[in-house]
């Protein structure tokens, strides 16, 4: 098989993060990983809105596969509504707003999101670092990510999480989540995959039992 005969992997990462999140993912021979960046929101924009926007960033008239990492995941099944791929991704993400933890709801309503200082958000999530069990390189990598985050961008993504409707499930997805997720725990979640002691950021601590899940669900042969 040549490298123009490749299926392309688009890839989305989590909030605020970028392509270096999937340093450890390995795609099975005959797949190309090619990383969408995150483009800057419109005001007011939905979820759906955005995710179409993004598209733009896909080869729609080849054969693709979506891969998205938590939000990255989100913005994925909404482009896979408008734009079926071959195969739907998702890690450590919900296919569907009906998935999502009852408080991130009441979060909404309360429009939490609109009034929670972004520097206590960031040094929150930075604070974390200190007790999980990513290496130590990749512990200094969130922090620099949370540092580089846009305020602005920041701030859309949680509204836009928090009154994201979508009007249906995605067909025949691949859903691939952690037993010890914090952000999206699992028994809120209904995954195709369950990957034992995955984290939110699994991704980086569980990598090789996400590349086996890879291999059997992206066929060899292109």
């Amino acid at each position: 098989m040549t490298a123009l005969q490749k299926i392309n992997v688009y890839f989305i990462s989590g909030l605020g993060a970028d392509k270096r999140v999937f340093k450890y993912i390995q795609l099975p021979d005959g797949y190309n990983a090619v990383y969408l960046d995150w483009i800057k929101p419109q005001s007011n924009e939905t979820l759906a809105a955005y995710a179409q926007r993004m598209a733009a960033g896909i080869n729609t008239t080849q054969p693709f596969v979506m891969l998205g990492l938590s939000m990255g995941g989100m913005i994925a099944a909404e482009i896979a509504r408008l734009y079926p791929p071959q195969q739907l991704i998702l890690i450590s993400s919900v296919p569907h707003h009906n998935h999502l933890p009852y408080y991130f709801k009441w979060a909404g309503k309360l429009r939490l999101q609109k009034i929670v200082p972004l520097s206590f958000i960031k040094s929150a999530a930075k604070t974390k670092r200190l007790f999980t069990n990513e290496k130590n390189e990749d512990k200094q990598l969130m922090r620099q990510l949370i540092d580089e985050t846009d305020n602005y961008f920041l701030r859309w993504a949680m509204s836009a999480i928090v009154s994201w409707r979508s009007p249906a499930l995605p067909e025949g997805y691949i859903h691939i989540h952690g037993d010890r997720d914090e952000i999206l725990p699992h028994r809120f979640v209904k995954p195709t995959h369950t990957i034992k002691k995955g984290s939110h950021l699994m991704i980086l601590t569980r990598a090789r039992a996400i590349n086996e899940i890879l291999t059997r669900v992206l066929p060899a042969e292109c």
